[in-house]
């Protein structure tokens, strides 16, 4: 029981070595200076629009403000997920994390949560900068809503992540970069892929859109953009049935991902 303690504890401190030097090198990167990229334009078009901003119904800064979060989101998630795999094994620095006790599936865990903590501390700045810039303009917002928006825009661009770290691991930077686009772009549709597959009353066609559904993420489930807009937030159990899916997607894609760098050879 003991040494089974030992062991349990050991991976979990090389996962958090691993996860804490992501997190070192992602910020020594500048990657947080897109806050202030953000911050700027929110404030540029809150400037330039001042008297349509503050009307309550258009909420046209709000609009703004969610809209960009996942913009700036998605640039780390890609452009950076698919890179930590891919530097590591260019600059041959994989060979002494693999000499090391690590295993690789720790590799990959610690690489994905030190990226996830990233964009949790990018989120949560550019949650602040928009709470902060919109209440300055006066422009009226559900804090609720948003802050509910804004922690499922983090589990989205975490399992985006995911995604990114599995197509790492075996492909190269660029056609990792463009498959992960792929995917989210398709996840962000799938559910008007489904409705497609129905409208074309062709069992095929609909056996195939199903079966799409089913293996590629549905990522629509966890933007709430515009549900946050317009006070439309879905019911606690849809909620929480949406954090389960991504969770367990999570652990399924890390899992696989885990699974192919175990096999590959360097």
């Amino acid at each position: 029981m003991s040494q089974a303690v030992q062991t349990v504890s050991g991976t979990v401190i090389r996962i958090q070595a691993i996860a804490a030097n992501v997190f070192r090198e992602v910020i020594r990167d500048r990657v947080l200076y897109l806050i202030g990229l953000y911050g700027a334009g929110l404030l540029l078009a809150g400037r330039l629009l001042p008297e349509v901003a503050a009307a309550t119904e258009a909420k046209i800064l709000l609009d703004l403000a969610l809209a960009a979060m996942p913009v700036f989101g998605l640039i780390v998630a890609i452009f950076i997920g698919t890179g930590l795999v891919n530097k590591e094994i260019e600059k041959r620095t994989v060979f002494v994390l693999i000499a090391k006790p690590v295993s690789r599936a720790e590799f990959i865990i610690g690489k994905h949560l030190g990226l996830s903590a990233v964009l949790a501390v990018l989120i949560t700045a550019m949650t602040v900068s928009a709470i902060a810039i919109l209440s300055a303009f006066k422009t009226p917002f559900p804090l609720a809503n948003l802050l509910l928006s804004s922690i499922f825009l983090w589990l989205q661009l975490s399992l985006v992540s995911a995604i990114a770290l599995l197509f790492s691991v075996f492909a190269s930077a660029l056609l990792a970069m463009m498959l992960t686009f792929g995917i989210y772009l398709i996840g962000q549709l799938s559910q008007d892929l489904v409705q497609f597959g129905r409208l074309t009353k062709n069992p095929a066609i609909e056996t195939a859109t199903q079966g799409l559904y089913l293996v590629l993420p549905d990522l629509a489930r966890l933007d709430l953009k515009n549900q946050a807009v317009y006070n439309l937030i879905p019911a606690a159990p849809t909620l929480f049935a949406s954090v389960l899916y991504a969770l367990l997607y999570i652990t399924l894609t890390l899992a696989i991902a885990s699974l192919i760098f175990s096999r590959r050879e360097f």
